[in-house]
């Protein structure tokens, strides 16, 4: 049905503002929507697969239809006589109203060829199917090699087959093998792996199998126990973050404003690409604090013989270069080198495997250049792009059959990353077809892609489908809020990461909503607190303004007004927002959000953290996102209870997280690498989005870097998918136009 009543008055969704299709199906939940025949309630259906339409939840007669029929027909001819008119509100826009647009199949999907059956190698008992590639790369066992291994090509089958054929057949000595991953997680499945294929388990124990970290780490602690002693090591952020506030102190650094995550990260970077404090040179103002924290941070770690994770690597590094003795024993001791996920090392992790190979050169890199994404962690895929140039006589054997994705999503991914410049050329080839086309579809914003979403989801697991069989994945975390809470609302078990804060919690954010909390409650310590960066006060103007509140007996935005140890424009400031405060109480959050930032200066406290240390994430998103999803509410005091109901529900989801055992997944894409689920969906594939405004800042001033690692962000988001995988392209996002993004346009039309 077309046509249902809401609030004494018919809905025709041909004609019904697309901006309020979200506003209208929640309202349809709570049963405020009703048949125009027989006045039940109705639902408003909003997913992938069908248009928009309304529909009884028990089974009628056909006489609602009927009569439906009959309304449908009598707009239609008053639609012809007098044309269609937008109505005369607020914030509609002809995209508001724009048509429903149709789930759209990627385009230019090619014949699906079958390939010819694989070759059949066997190790002793254990019969393994490899294809010519894999065989190749598995009985390569001298000098430097690359293995290319593409996307769901088997990677891990091909590292452990290597590993049992240089010890079974090849006779090759176990403890003379170095094989290193990324994460443990990975080395426990190398090594269950190699279970398989019948080796004693004085072999297995024999073999060197661990990360980077975990091999480097045993290698300082036995030649410097002391130095090195698990009792100095900082293994918590909380412990980094306190010195870096520490030192921040000495300078002036307001730690409530500060992003010393963001600053945490960067000193990081600089480490793990072998940058010193001394040869940063600073690009912003942010950048000169964030080198001083650097500096401070080494020289209280040596003044307190402390160390953090990145020291394992660097001073390993520093251990083999200067020790030539030391690094000859280990010479004696390991010929060949096994690498795992080759894309992502990183400076000094690359420094340390030449070190370790150079007298046999025996090293062998596996990895996908097109599935490099973690710059932001110092790797560099220019590692695997020149690895025959460092090495001349390398052997390269590309993998290039994938096994996890059908032939179509194979397809679309090979379409995207062709496109980038900086890459080794390779055309993956699927095993299987399947009877879905990766598709797009066009929700009106955030609000009403997360509500498609789980409507899709709930269709395919009434069809038979697990929860576990879906992912849904996103550029950054801020991007899940709305499926967040659209499954928060649902009976759907779902997944988060356990790092995830809620949106609410976010800086920018409690900083915003304190306005609103206060406005409710003038007496509330926490929002007053959270105000103080806002207001440009320091936290210690805190204190005086509880002292106000106590002796002249006001509350604390009454207090506010009176403070006299501040300077006159901060006074004349102060005194002018507080009596607003109890205008916001008054009106919808949408007009109580926008007099914030007009009235009460909060767009001057944006402007002025700006974009400080984190290109990734500005201020002003958080604020627009906050504006869409205060458009829902009508009242403060509802909008508020929403957002107490979404953290605690995200505290509660960290808890429930681990008991699932078969449940949605909500990854962001960097933590979706290296797995595969049946069904993928990928939220907000528009310009700004996916690709970053970052990468697009970047491009636009001449430095394509950072978008071509975007678009292989994309390629591993789709090769992810094993069955079916659905794109969104949103109209609106964060209350504004949004375009597809620039890597899909090509399968659009």
């Amino acid at each position: 049905m077309k046509i249902a009543s809401y609030q004494n008055k018919d809905i025709n969704l041909t004609y019904y503002p697309r901006q309020s299709f979200q506003m209208l199906y929640e309202a349809s939940l709570r049963d405020e929507v009703t048949c125009v025949s027989c006045q039940k309630p109705v639902k408003l259906y909003l997913g992938i697969q069908k248009q928009p339409h309304f529909y009884h939840l028990v089974q009628t007669d056909f006489s609602c239809e009927a009569e439906v029929h009959s309304r449908l027909q009598v707009a239609a001819t008053i639609a012809e006589q007098d044309g269609f008119r937008l109505p005369k509100r607020r914030n509609i826009t002809p995209q508001a109203v724009s048509t429903w647009k149709e789930i759209q199949p990627a385009k230019g999907i090619t014949a699906f060829i079958k390939p010819e059956a694989s070759t059949s190698y066997t190790i002793e008992e254990s019969s393994l199917q490899l294809d010519a590639a894999q065989y190749e790369a598995v009985t390569t066992t001298e000098g430097p090699l690359l293995i290319l291994a593409g996307a769901g090509s088997g990677k891990t089958r091909v590292l452990t087959a290597r590993t049992a054929y240089m010890v079974q057949e090849k006779g090759i000595d176990p403890k003379s093998i170095m094989l290193v991953t990324f994460t443990a997680k990975a080395a426990r499945e190398m090594k269950e792996r190699l279970q398989r294929f019948q080796l004693p388990q004085a072999i297995l124990h024999a073999l060197l199998v661990g990360t980077f970290h975990s091999i480097f780490y045993r290698i300082l602690i036995h030649h410097e126990p002391e130095r090195w002693s698990s009792q100095y090591l900082l293994k918590y952020d909380w412990q980094i973050d306190r010195i870096l506030k520490e030192a921040g102190a000495e300078i002036g650094i307001d730690e409530k404003e500060f992003p010393y995550d963001q600053a945490m990260q960067q000193i990081s970077y600089w480490k793990n690409t072998l940058t010193h404090y001394d040869t940063v040179k600073p690009s912003n103002p942010w950048e000169d604090k964030a080198q001083y924290l650097y500096k401070r941070y080494e020289q209280i770690k040596q003044e307190r013989s402390l160390f953090d994770f990145d020291d394992m690597l660097y001073g390993c590094y520093e251990l083999l270069r200067t020790n030539e003795d030391l690094l000859s024993r280990y010479h004696n001791r390991f010929r060949y080198f096994l690498i795992d996920e080759f894309q992502d090392v990183n400076k000094v992790q690359y420094k340390i495997m030449q070190l370790l190979s150079r007298h046999t050169n025996n090293i062998c890199a596996v990895g996908d250049d097109d599935q490099s994404i973690y710059a932001f962690r110092g790797s560099d895929p220019s590692f695997i792009l020149h690895f025959d140039k460092d090495y001349p006589e390398a052997k390269v054997v590309t993998l290039n059959q994938n096994y996890r994705s059908s032939h179509s999503i194979v397809t679309v991914a090979n379409k995207i990353i062709r496109f980038n410049k900086n890459r080794r050329p390779k055309k993956m080839q699927a095993q299987f077809q399947s009877p879905f086309v990766p598709s797009f579809f066009f929700p009106y914003d955030e609000e009403e892609e997360a509500t498609m979403i789980v409507t899709d989801i709930k269709e395919k697991i009434q069809k038979g489908a697990n929860p576990s069989d879906f992912a849904i994945l996103y550029r950054t975390h801020v991007a899940s809020r709305a499926i967040f809470e659209r499954l928060s609302q649902s009976a759907l078990p779902f997944i988060m990461e356990h790092d995830a804060d809620s949106f609410y919690q976010r800086r920018v954010t409690k900083s915003l909503l304190a306005y609103l909390r206060l406005a409710m409650n003038e007496d509330d310590v926490g929002a007053i607190r959270d105000l103080m960066g806002a207001l440009f006060l320091k936290q210690s103007a805190l204190q005086d303004v509880k002292a106000i509140s106590i002796l002249q007996d006001c509350t604390l935005v009454s207090a506010l007004g009176k403070l006299t140890n501040i300077q006159s424009f901060q006074q004349k400031k102060l005194q002018k927002i507080v009596p607003l405060f109890r205008t916001l109480r008054h009106i919808e959050p949408l007009a109580a959000i926008e007099m914030i930032e007009r009235e009460m200066g909060f767009s001057d406290y944006i402007k002025k953290r700006g974009n400080e240390g984190n290109a990734m994430e500005k201020g002003s998103d958080d604020v627009r996102d906050l504006k869409v999803v205060a458009r829902k509410f009508v009242s403060v005091r509802d909008f508020l209870a929403h957002v107490d109901h979404m953290i605690a529900m995200n505290d509660e989801m960290k808890h429930l997280s681990k008991t699932y055992q078969d449940a949605i997944q909500l990854l962001t894409i960097h933590r979706s690498k290296g797995l595969e689920y049946k069904h993928v969906y990928l939220l907000g594939a528009v310009d700004g989005s996916l690709p970053h405004d970052f990468a697009l800042d970047a491009f636009r001033e001449g430095d394509s870097t950072p978008l071509e690692e975007e678009r292989r962000l994309i390629y591993v988001a789709i090769t992810r998918a094993q069955e079916t995988l659905y794109v969104s392209v949103p109209s609106m996002r964060r209350g504004r136009t949004a375009y597809p993004s620039r890597f899909i346009k090509h399968l659009l039309q």
